[in-house]
């Protein structure tokens, strides 16, 4: 099932429409190159099938577009999730892209959180590598869910941003593996 959002405020205007059931199809839009590149990545690893356009205020800067789709896509993700059942719940991953490894622990508690433990700092291009945490923040906090990403190594800004992103990816496909065995995956009958 397709989910659309939509957000329009001075700063921005998005759309958002997310299949988490998908093959991993993106098309993706947000005037940030690198950016683009990463929501691909997660698109591809998450097996989503996801379609972001963003007009954004990028002649100041990337910020309020990085922030903006991660709150989009959040909602999308959460509308598109809970009532959780029949799923994992929990996700876990380590991925590498040549010297840097990067681990994504998550729970579809609907309960949250971020911990984000990845120390880059600089540019990947025009991006600022300090946007990233503003997405995954904007993005666990919408989605209901908490994130754990934590460096193990890396020096290539590029490698570690990515990485976090993929991990995230592979992270959320395991956490919403089928399990007919879980219905309600919580001790409290519901999440």
């Amino acid at each position: 099932m397709v989910i659309e959002k939509k957000r329009e405020t001075k700063e921005t205007k998005i759309r958002v429409a997310l299949n988490v059931d998908g093959s991993g199809k993106a098309e993706i839009a947000t005037g940030v190159g690198f950016f683009d590149h990463m929501l691909e990545s997660l698109a591809k690893h998450a097996w989503f099938d996801l379609t972001v356009t963003c007009q954004g205020d990028t002649h100041i800067d990337d910020h309020h577009s990085v922030e903006d789709v991660g709150i989009v896509l959040g909602q999308a993700f959460r509308d598109a999730v809970y009532p959780l059942e029949g799923v994992e719940r929990f996700g876990n991953s380590v991925v590498v892209m040549d010297e840097a490894a990067v681990e994504c622990a998550l729970d579809l508690s609907n309960r949250p959180y971020l911990v984000y433990e990845v120390d880059v700092n600089g540019k990947v291009g025009q991006f600022d590598t300090e946007l990233a945490e503003e997405f995954f923040k904007a993005f666990a906090f919408n989605a209901g869910i908490t994130l754990h990403l934590v460096q193990r190594r890396g020096k290539n800004r590029h490698h570690i941003v990515e990485a976090s992103f993929k991990a995230c990816a592979v992270a959320l496909r395991r956490a919403l593996a089928p399990n007919a065995k879980a219905g309600v995956p919580s001790t409290k009958g519901i999440l």
